[in-house]
């Protein structure tokens, strides 16, 4: 047992030495006082179930990471709560869908479903995304909608992809309509067209209002 809790110990030693951003082997050494073939060991192992990721060479927190964070910090019932408008959004428009919150300058994916065709947008739980690019982003730095408008975007963060985005907002009393989260659908340009909000802006935003009131953020 005792052998236990030291590798747990180290291995969130580990984790915390990387919570600035990506930090080399040395690095996480000097961090932590591990021997170097130790943490080097037990940062593979952490790679394997995706706590930690490689960049350029270097370790960073990993997408594991980023869903246990979202699930705990923006919150269980928002990502439960959303699923179900989200499923008939994905149903309705035969695009994949996602549901974003803002993590300090990037914003991350706390709920995605797949469309069912074959050529199609994949975002996975977890992935962090920046803020200046995309409809999504745009929402959450509040440069997008007034209430209960839509956002859209073409081939803005990637070639041949268009999104709309909505605004899932607190609505309570004393919330001022803060922005929650953001509702996206996305596809390839050759089936959203280059006019997407068109297309899907109203069922984005009927999804963002079920998702409030679904989460107990409407009035």
């Amino acid at each position: 047992m005792e052998r236990t809790i030291q590798l747990l110990d180290r291995a969130i030693g580990i984790l915390e030495a990387c919570e600035e951003g990506p930090a080399s082997l040395g690095d996480v050494v000097a961090r932590t006082g591990l021997p170097r073939a130790t943490a080097h060991r037990l940062a593979a192992a952490l790679e394997d179930h995706g706590m930690l990721r490689r960049v350029d060479g270097r370790w960073a927190l990993g997408p594991t990471v980023a869903r246990l964070g979202a699930a705990a910090a923006s919150g269980p019932p928002l990502a439960v709560a959303a699923r179900p408008a989200l499923e008939r959004l994905r149903d309705a428009t035969g695009e994949s869908v996602q549901l974003y919150v803002r993590r300090g300058d990037e914003r991350l994916c706390v709920v995605a479903l797949e469309s069912p065709h074959s050529l199609r947008t994949i975002v996975p739980v977890g992935a962090v995304l920046p803020l200046a690019r995309g409809s999504a982003g745009r929402v959450l730095r509040g440069a997008g909608p007034a209430a209960g408008g839509w956002v859209e975007s073409v081939e803005e963060r990637e070639p041949g992809v268009a999104s709309v985005s909505a605004p899932v907002r607190d609505r309570r009393p004393g919330a001022d309509g803060g922005i929650a989260a953001a509702v996206s659908v996305s596809g390839p340009v050759e089936r959203t067209s280059r006019e997407p909000g068109a297309r899907y802006g109203e069922l984005v935003q009927a999804a963002a209002r079920a998702i409030e009131r679904a989460a107990g953020l409407a009035m």
